[in-house]
């Protein structure tokens, strides 16, 4: 029967989708930046994977949903996001590489997710699982793929954080680099409770880990005063989000 809990994702589509609209307006204003349209469309696939929790909670189980909400959740809940902190702090050639690796990984998971048969028995009319998957090896590709966007979004975010923190001028970013951490670290340990059957706990991270990775891209994106931000700065990779 759902709770009130269920119908989170809902509120967490309606807000990815505005999040990721505004990312991709700051894009289109400056005509530059590859990693504001991974970001921008990284958030857009949460709000994706997102949508079919809220479809399964107003409609009901279906196959198609379920493995929409695998692919856009498990396997690419992050990792957009961390590709564009690839693309913001290495040289273009190292990030198309990964960019490369990262999509040929995710390919190979998803046509599993594609092909596995589903064992209908272990179904929940209003709760999504990928213990439904008789394949269940399938589930072994998400956590290489989700500890990538820890190391690029979550360890990016910190690292950003601590080197716009010795910056004049610099702690705005330095604080939202923080926010986009704990936001990023939310959503990872609400999968990590799918595995045991607890969804409900997901859905509550899904939100708050969202809000705060916006709360961390308003202070990252906040203009630094004239001067504080040196280009030597640049040079080292301190640029703007």
């Amino acid at each position: 029967m759902p709770t009130i809990t269920h119908y989170l994702p809902i509120a967490t589509t309606l807000f990815a989708i505005f999040f990721g609209l505004e990312i991709l307006g700051r894009y289109r204003q400056r005509h530059t930046g590859p990693h504001l349209l991974w970001r921008g469309f990284g958030v857009l696939v949460y709000g994706l994977g997102t949508m079919t929790e809220a479809v399964t909670t107003l409609f009901g189980w279906h196959v198609p949903v379920f493995r929409a909400w695998y692919i856009s959740g498990a396997l690419l809940g992050g990792a957009p996001l961390a590709q564009g902190t690839v693309y913001l702090l290495l040289p273009m050639r190292i990030a198309n590489w990964l960019t490369l690796v990262l999509i040929a990984a995710v390919a190979t998971a998803a046509t599993f997710v594609l092909l596995t048969p589903i064992d209908l028995a272990l179904v929940e009319p209003h709760r999504l699982s990928g213990r439904v998957m008789e394949w269940t090896w399938v589930r072994a590709f998400s956590p290489f793929i989700n500890l990538y966007a820890v190391i690029f979004l979550i360890g990016g975010a910190i690292y950003s954080a601590l080197r716009y923190r010795a910056v004049s001028g610099g702690g705005d970013r330095a604080l939202g680099n923080l926010f986009i951490a704990m936001g990023a670290i939310l959503p990872g340990i609400g999968g990590s409770f799918t595995r045991f059957g607890h969804v409900e706990v997901l859905y509550v991270t899904e939100l708050v880990g969202l809000f705060l990775i916006w709360v961390g891209y308003r202070f990252a994106a906040r203009p630094i005063p004239p001067g504080a931000f040196s280009a030597s700065c640049v040079a080292e990779g301190l640029q703007t989000p």
